[in-house]
């Protein structure tokens, strides 16, 4: 990513982008005023157009730069231990949570800009999504074993249905009182992946796993 404010100061660069971040995340796109960005960031209108063309600009700036926030900690060590695909995705899932929540407005703006109305970034989102997620699917799935998938399972689009079930949960949520409870949203995602496990994967890879799980439960 071509970093527009890098020659601002560490702490001014944090400053702007934490305006962006929380004007973003508590507003839908074509409500977030860049008049609020500039004043919360200390910096004059002016100022931040000369970074940045236009609001667009800006929001895709933000955006990319919460996926390169994201990703260098989401792939630990572990992460790549991990050969089952749905024990990925719930790890995965439950890290991106809390590195989300750990960061001020980082979660409301990454709800808002999967789930939300964006009609002006719609092309641009689309377009780096899909060059995100074909790239992520090889990249962070090298290590997991997909023979454990039935023959006429493309395990691309469970993940598929995975992201539109998360989409009509938040939309949902969004909707009907604008939070995302983000220990709900984990709640909602194992039980997804519990269902769709039991659909896409070898009767007897099902059957090992009810047996272990039964012989934990007697430990």
């Amino acid at each position: 990513m071509e970093d527009r404010l890098s020659s601002l100061s560490e702490e001014k660069k944090n400053t702007v982008v934490n305006a962006a971040l929380e004007v973003f995340g508590t507003n839908e796109y074509k409500r977030a005023s860049t008049d609020l960005i500039a004043a919360k960031a200390g910096i004059s209108k002016g100022l931040l157009f000369y970074y940045f063309k236009n609001k667009k600009e800006l929001y895709m700036y933000i955006f990319e730069y919460v996926m390169e926030k994201v990703g260098p900690r989401l792939l630990d060590r572990h992460f790549f231990e991990i050969t089952d695909y749905f024990e990925l995705l719930a790890y995965a899932a439950d890290k991106k949570a809390r590195i989300l929540s750990s960061f001020p407005f980082l979660m409301e703006f990454s709800v808002r800009a999967f789930f939300t109305s964006r009609e002006d970034v719609s092309e641009d989102m689309n377009s780096f999504m899909k060059n995100q997620m074909d790239t992520m699917f090889v990249d962070y799935f090298k290590n997991v074993d997909m023979t454990k998938f039935r023959e006429d399972i493309d395990p691309k689009e469970i993940l598929n249905m995975l992201l539109w079930l998360t989409d009509g949960y938040l939309h949902q949520r969004m909707f009907y009182t604008d939070t995302v409870d983000a220990d709900e949203l984990m709640r909602q995602f194992r039980k997804w992946s519990e269902m769709l496990k039991r659909i896409a994967y070898k009767e007897e890879y099902l059957t090992e796993m009810v047996g272990r799980r039964q012989k934990n439960e007697r430990d």
